[in-house]
């Protein structure tokens, strides 16, 4: 039974009134491991579950991640014991309304302190299982001669009885493995046991397993020969669990059970630099589909990141579908890291009722559970305050009364810092994460010693993935800002506005220093907090500037989460200056691509008429807005705003002339976007333009050449984004000529893509793809209009009519002149008097005829004959290839 609360016994005069301590014990975990256990089962039950296959994914890894000092050992003991009695389970875990097939629990503590190595680990494994009391013959074989050559005059025995955690398998566990070698022996027609795994022993032993003279089902496991043959060595023995799985799918019905297996404190052996142990490790949980790994440890399992193919045997989605982040189901990983939503629910539930009914309604334990993020002193706190002002009003308090930050919040978690430590808890508040050396320099120390303390207290979270690994926990840094105003050391608003202009320059500092590497995440932190420090404390802009122009420079708009002021007590709120405008303008044009463009367009003119940016910041909006203007086909408009940033010969002016050229493109001006381009150089990328004009005057080689080196300098200079859109128009341009090979360029896209999103490059790739297919696929033409429909939506009127290009370029491969028709009127749509009427031309050199005379004519480079033969070429082309592939 729950305790009373003794402080609530003494608060109130209510006799119905009841609280108590709540004890809440991880019923979401519980509730994960009984469906990951199901799941497992019902799996290894299926006709069509083959242990021997290699190839399946694996879904048996269920994963609880979170801080250190949250719980996870305990959980998994807990587990641990509850599976092997589920008497000893808390009272929170209620029974399943299906009993649980039979499980052998297995849990292996992975601490470094423990010196546990893969060997030790599968005679754990091994071991555990003999409690089914069968021997495992193949798996015992290839045990035993391990343990012959590794350990020479140490019996099995002898070593199991001076390990503690293995002492009472000293007899059974032997024995088993003594009655499956004679059991082989006699199988395979062979004098006895002595000898039978060394020597010419081992060699007959595997030539009877080959052959299969003596066909039996206990030493069918078709791997078992190679096993035996191997080198008895560590890397073998990691293969050996693959022998156990085997050995535990055959046993008989009434000996069956499923293993689950506890890996604890995995953070020693997944530590993300040596990655050895951990490679190991994998093997096993891969090599046994039918046990369940629960997995416990401070890190996320990064086994679904496809990066790590070369240092782990298998790797990405492909090989562990529920290790993704987008995985539901179980098994699959959850953060641990506070208590859970469902927890602080029942926590606030059970914490205080009034005749057995929760005294706090729900829409406020929600609001509550929300606000504390896990953090089980918040939710004692708000129920504490519930209770004080239920009593004094004598009715339920609104929210907007409880919900606040606790001055003894703040009081309980300073109540055992030194006076730096405090110190340096209210710097690092400044921060949505840092890093020791931010922390310092914060603070005005010279010294990390007062930083690398804080680290280790609790309400201090840590992610090793990050690029500043700590973070103040939520409630703890909301309640430090707005209740820390009693006390002796408290800060004055002059010493958070000294330590914000500290932190401001410490992201700069950090930001200038690593520049040169092209590091994004880093500009991007930097970017993001210096950002909400400048509008927060009305701080002069100073790096942002820079920062603001190399964030767009590459083109992959990672999301700025700048959020809502985090101000302490007594500070106005911000004035909307510089800082504001400039997260204004940023966020814009980073979800440009995401919303239809006359919406960004509305918004930039509504910051350029704001009036606040600086001098040295307008042309951002300009420039962007003069790209929406291109693209929503206000080509005016473009041109005199592109001319506007370019004329000023600031940091966009190259990018502008590049604009002006892709107008003139636009327009079939392809001599004048010619000379144009002669004057871009490097900054205003140069070698991209020339292969977007090239491509256009069919010229697919030169396209392509000039688009790889456009791609390839990118990539030298760190700009990933821009490396991806070159190779996105590069897939674009090669789907005109070599198919196998375009495809082989739409996958390269696809993947930098991948890793550096850009919203149009993407829906490029979706062209490429219908050029590539055309004339394959008789679906074609439905998918080209869903494309432009898609493209259209965005506002992205050169892809719209480049899809339909595509459709032109398929209906005049199967020569039909239906087709043809019908695609070319689906580009005449996309046709603005002379925007894009070159493609209509092109349209028409596809199969030869006659252009209307109401379309403008463009003014090819090398002449309208040329450009009319090199892309009759290509169609002629295509047919050629797609004969040859029918024939085939």
């Amino acid at each position: 039974m729950p305790r009373r609360d003794l402080h609530a016994v003494f608060r109130s005069n209510d006799p119905d009134l009841r609280a108590v301590d709540v004890f809440t014990n991880r019923e979401s975990e519980y509730e994960a491991v009984v469906r990951s256990i199901r799941t497992v089962r019902a799996e290894t039950d299926s006709q069509s579950f083959d242990v021997e296959d290699m190839e399946q994914p694996r879904r048996n890894v269920l994963v609880f991640y979170g801080v250190g000092g949250i719980g996870k050992t305990t959980l998994s003991k807990t587990l641990t014991a509850w599976l092997a009695d589920p008497r000893t389970g808390p009272s929170q875990w209620q029974p399943p309304e299906q009993a649980l097939p039979r499980t052998v629990p297995i849990r292996v503590d992975l601490a470094r302190s423990r010196a546990v190595d893969i060997e030790s680990i599968v005679l754990t494994v091994r071991a555990e299982l003999s409690v089914l009391g069968r021997p495992m013959p193949a798996f015992d074989l290839a045990l035993q001669r391990y343990w012959e050559h590794n350990r020479p005059g140490e019996s099995l025995q002898a070593h199991l009885a001076s390990h503690s955690g293995l002492r009472r398998f000293a007899d059974s566990l032997p024995a088993q493995i003594d009655s499956a070698i004679g059991d082989a022996a006699q199988l395979l027609g062979l004098p006895g046991t002595v000898g039978l795994l060394a020597g010419r022993g081992i060699a007959a032993a595997i030539r009877g397993l080959r052959q299969r003279r003596r066909r039996h089902h206990a030493l069918a496991c078709r791997r078992l020969p190679d096993l035996l043959d191997a080198d008895p060595d560590i890397e073998a023995l990691s293969f050996y669990p693959h022998l156990l799985a085997w050995d535990l799918a055959h046993l008989p019905g009434g000996r069956s059970a499923l293993p689950v297996i506890m890996l604890d404190t995995f953070e020693d052996v997944g530590d993300r630099t040596d990655r050895e142990r951990e490679r190991l490790l994998q093997r096993l949980v891969w090599l046994m589909p039918n046990a369940v790994f629960v997995i416990t440890g401070r890190n996320r399992l990064q086994w679904d990141d496809e990066r790590l193919n070369d240092v782990l045997d298998w790797a990405g989605t492909r090989c562990w579908p529920q290790l993704g982040t987008q995985a539901d189901g179980e098994p699959r990983q959850h953060l641990v890291g506070y208590l859970s939503p469902q927890d602080c629910h029942d926590y606030l539930a059970r914490r205080i009722t009034h005749l057995d009914e929760p005294l706090i309604p729900p829409h406020i334990r929600a609001i509550i559970a929300t606000r504390s993020e896990g953090l089980p002193l918040y939710l004692d706190l708000a129920v504490t305050r519930y209770l004080t002002l239920y009593r004094r009003l004598g009715t339920m308090p609104a929210m907007r009364e409880i919900d606040h930050d606790f001055a003894a919040l703040v009081d309980r978690i300073f109540r055992d810092l030194t006076t730096e430590e405090r110190h340096m808890a209210r710097a690092v508040s400044l921060f949505d994460s840092f890093s020791v050396d931010l922390a310092t320099a914060t603070a005005g120390l010279e010294r990390d010693g007062v930083a690398l303390r804080l680290i280790d207290r609790p309400f201090i979270e840590h992610d090793s993935t990050g690029l500043w690994p700590y973070r103040l926990h939520n409630p703890v840094r909301s309640a430090l800002r707005d209740a820390d105003h009693r006390g002796e050391d408290s800060w004055s608003a002059a010493d958070w506005r000294r330590a914000a202009q500290r932190a401001f320059d410490a992201l700069g500092t950090g930001r200038d220093r690593t520049a040169a590497r092209g590091d994004r995440r880093i500009l991007v932190n930097c970017l993001t907090q210096g950002l909400r420090l400048a509008r927060d404390f009305d701080l002069p802009l100073d790096w942002l500037i820079d920062a603001a122009f190399a964030y767009v420079g590459d083109s992959v708009w990672d999301s700025l989460e700048v959020g809502d002021p985090l101000l302490p007590r007594g500070f106005p709120p911000p004035t909307g200056g510089a800082a504001t405008a400039l997260i204004t303008t940023l966020g814009i044009i980073a979800r440009r691509n995401r919303v239809p463009r006359h919406r960004t367009a509305d918004e930039l003119r509504a910051v350029l008429d704001a009036g606040h940016l600086p001098p040295d910041l307008v042309e951002l909006p300009r420039y962007y807005l003069a790209m929406c203007e291109r693209d929503l086909g206000h080509l005016a408009a473009s041109m005199n705003g592109m001319r506007l940033v370019a004329d000023a010969g600031g940091r966009l002016s190259a990018d502008a002339a590049r604009g002006l050229f892709h107008l003139a493109r636009r327009l079939g001006r392809f001599r004048d976007a010619l000379t144009t381009v002669e004057t871009l150089g490097d900054d205003g990328k140069q070698h991209r333009a020339r292969g977007e004009l090239w491509w256009s005057q069919g010229d697919i080689s030169m396209a392509c050449a000039c688009l790889a080196r456009a791609r390839d300098d990118a990539f030298r200079a760190g700009f990933s984004g821009e490396a991806a859109l070159c190779q996105a128009y590069l897939s674009f341009s090669a789907a005109f000529e070599d198919r196998p090979r375009a495809l082989e360029q739409i996958d390269h896209a696809t993947n930098l893509l991948g890793a550096a999103p850009v919203g149009w490059a993407t829906l490029q790739v979706e062209v490429a793809r219908l050029v590539a297919d055309a004339g394959h696929d008789p679906e074609l033409p439905g998918r080209a209009r869903a494309v432009a429909a898609t493209t259209r939506a965005a506002g992205l009127s050169s892809l719209c009519a480049y899809a339909s290009l595509a459709a032109c370029f398929h209906a005049a491969v199967l020569e039909s002149d239906t087709l043809t028709e019908q695609a070319r009127s689906w580009l005449y749509d996309c046709v603005h008097g002379d925007e894009f009427a070159y493609l209509i031309e092109i349209a028409h050199m596809f199969t030869g005829s006659n252009l209307p005379p109401d379309v403008a004519r463009a003014d090819w480079i090398e002449g309208q004959p040329a450009a009319r033969n090199r892309w009759r070429l290509l169609v002629s082309e295509r047919r050629r290839q797609l004969m040859t592939t029918e024939r085939t």
